[in-house]
């Protein structure tokens, strides 16, 4: 049977391919693209800013380039800009971050609006508004702003941002400002001891930030903000100033046993500062310092001794009182009350603190000619000669009478060979370069000073410093014995027959002993307390005898009596002003002084002054001449 090929009867087959699916998606290009088409000029017709879109921050959505313009005017004075300084006392340990990376806190240092930065309402803003129109909408291709709206509908573009060029006069004054307060000076590491503990400060770094770095890091982080959030500064550019630290330890050792009054320093003219003493736990000082943050100060418990005397109550009593003073008639030849002058302007002015020792040779020096001090009489030997400084001993001896009566510690002091005239006896100090000094100590609790006065002849000493009870000192002396000299002849060969001339002048040994007495602010004796022993040699009268006379057979004339004639032949010559007359005694040894106990010299007034002929201290009249020893 043949097969079926009627056309109308047999099955159809699939056809494949066709151009409806070509059809269907060019009518969906077609569509987009004018919708696209039909963005693009939409996009093009408008003459506000795109959704999402925001200049430096500012929302400018929907809004005209001048409408733009008057909202940055409003908003952009308000914006805020942080500035962050580094932690200078930190920075990366390699772990959290990079080893030697400068940190930054979490907090900012400071917060400036952008109108104390020079950014304020008087900027040109439709200028800066209509450039960023123009940058994105208004200079765009027609189908490129198709695109660029779509993109600012969806939030993936419109942030925008323009450089806003500040008032350069507000700007510069604030970065002026804001270096100054950025800028610290190193905080060293210290301590302050109070009743009952060590405040220890932590060392913290200084910075120091110049105006024009500061200046350069902003502009070039915040006029191009445009996140809407503030504007961060972190200063890259600061110098850190390191500060010197202390351990514990270390302040254990500085502070630990030390007591140390308030003192004077003599180059400077300041007071330095009491030191108290402390004791305390080394290792929990320690921890509670590494606790610490840099800069601020810890309690540490201690066991403190305080000082007597603090730099603010010594600033009020400095020097205040007089505390002793001597007065002496200085005589002589010319030379030596030049001496006496100059070795008086050595010491003026001198301060010694609490505990300090002077030396008379140390602070007056070596007296020679170069340094202006002259040949006067002086006792070599127990002989009378001139020598280059003959005289200084008065200047001495008037301080350490000074210095008694101020109630001072006597360290160093040597009686002359022989009684001096020009101060009591017993309160006189020796002194010779390469032998005997003068020393005495501030015992007291303040600096005391010693000022010197020359004026018409007599030489006065006073001791300035701090009297806190009113005490006064009064010397008495006592007399314990007399050494009468004796008469000496010798031959003289070139004496005319029958003369004689008085080859040394004589001196009565006396023996003295000296005593301190301490009377309180209402003239009641508080103490009486033994000083020194003087003992003054006696010397010789030495007379030189001519030849006996021949008689006129000639033979010789033996003298029939050879006792010292009752009126000696005295020298021609005026008598050395340096070497005085014999003081007449017993009742009067001291030239019209008399004995008195600390009982009776307890019924005067306890004013320090100069004591009349009745203390035992008394100041001599100017007809008595001064004499020195051979100690000069």
């Amino acid at each position: 049977m043949e097969p079926n090929t009627n056309e109308a009867t047999a099955p159809k087959r699939l056809k494949t391919g066709g151009k409806k699916p070509i059809i269907i998606i060019g009518v969906i290009v077609a569509v987009l693209l004018a919708a696209y088409v039909g963005l693009c000029a939409y996009a093009n017709s408008l003459d506000i800013f795109y959704p999402n879109t925001t200049i430096n921050g500012v929302d400018v959505a929907g809004l005209t380039a001048e409408q733009a313009a008057e909202r940055l005017r409003q908003e952009i004075p308000e914006e805020t800009v942080e500035f962050y300084l580094p932690l200078a006392d930190e920075t990366g340990d390699g772990e959290s971050a990079p080893e030697g990376d400068m940190l930054y806190g979490a907090d900012p240092d400071a917060v400036c609006t952008y109108r104390e930065l020079g950014i304020t309402e008087e900027l040109d803003y439709e200028v800066s508004a209509q450039s960023a129109f123009d940058a994105v909408q208004g200079r765009s291709s027609f189908f490129v702003k198709g695109w660029e709206y779509l993109a600012c509908l969806v939030g993936a573009d419109g942030q925008l941002g323009v450089v806003l060029e500040p008032e350069e006069d507000i700007f510069q004054v604030k970065m002026e400002q804001l270096s100054e307060q950025f800028s610290r000076e190193a905080q060293d590491a210290s301590y302050e001891v109070t009743e009952d503990a060590v405040e220890i400060t932590k060392a913290l770094n200084g910075l120091s930030v110049s105006a024009a770095d500061l200046a350069r890091t902003a502009q070039e982080r915040w006029t191009g903000s445009g996140n809407g959030a503030a504007a961060s500064v972190f200063v890259n550019n600061a110098r850190i100033l390191p500060a010197k630290t202390l351990t514990a330890q270390e302040i254990y050792d500085d502070c630990s046993g030390v007591v140390k009054n308030a003192s004077y320093d003599k180059e400077t003219g300041a007071i330095v500062p009491e030191e108290a003493g402390a004791d305390f736990d080394v290792d929990e000082a320690q921890r509670l310092l590494d606790a610490a943050a840099p800069g601020e100060t810890v309690t540490v418990p201690a066991q403190v001794e305080l000082p007597a005397v603090t730099a603010e109550e010594l600033e009020q009593v400095l020097f205040r009182d007089v505390l002793g003073e001597a007065r002496t008639h200085v005589g002589g030849t010319s030379a030596r009350r030049s001496n006496v002058k100059l070795s008086a302007a050595s010491i003026n002015e001198y301060v010694m603190n609490s505990g300090d020792v002077f030396s008379y040779n140390d602070v007056v020096g070596q007296r020679t000619a170069a340094r202006g001090y002259q040949a006067a009489p002086a006792y070599v030997q127990g002989e009378t000669v001139d020598e280059i400084g003959g005289g200084i001993c008065q200047t001495s001896s008037t301080l350490y009478l000074a210095c008694l009566r101020s109630n001072l510690e006597i360290t160093e002091r040597y009686a002359h060979r022989y009684v001096p005239a020009y101060i009591t006896a017993g309160m006189d100090a020796t002194v010779s370069w390469g032998g005997p000094d003068y020393k005495f100590t501030n015992n007291s609790l303040y600096p005391i000073k010693i000022v010197t006065i020359y004026e018409n002849n007599y030489l006065t000493v006073r001791i300035l410093g701090t009297n806190v009870d009113g005490t006064s000192v009064k010397m008495t002396n006592e007399h314990l014995s007399t050494t009468p000299y004796e008469t000496v002849y010798e031959d003289d060969p070139t004496l005319a027959p029958g003369t004689e001339k008085v080859k040394t002048t004589p001196y009565t040994g006396y023996k003295y002993r000296t005593y301190r007495n301490v009377y309180d602010a209402n003239g009641k004796l508080i103490s009486s307390t033994y000083e020194a022993t003087s003992d003054y040699k006696s010397r010789n009268k030495v007379i030189l005898r001519g030849p006996a006379v021949e008689p006129a057979d000639g033979g010789a004339q033996i003298p029939t009596d050879t006792t010292e004639p009752t009126t000696p032949v005295e020298p021609t010559e005026p008598q050395d002003p340096d070497v005085p007359a014999e003081p007449t005694e017993p009742t009067t040894p001291d030239n019209g002084w008399t004995i008195q106990t600390p009982e009776q010299d307890g019924q005067q007034t306890a004013e320090g002054q100069t004591g009349t002929g009745t203390t035992g201290e008394s100041e001599l009249s100017t007809d008595v001449l001064p004499q020195d020893e051979p100690f000069v």
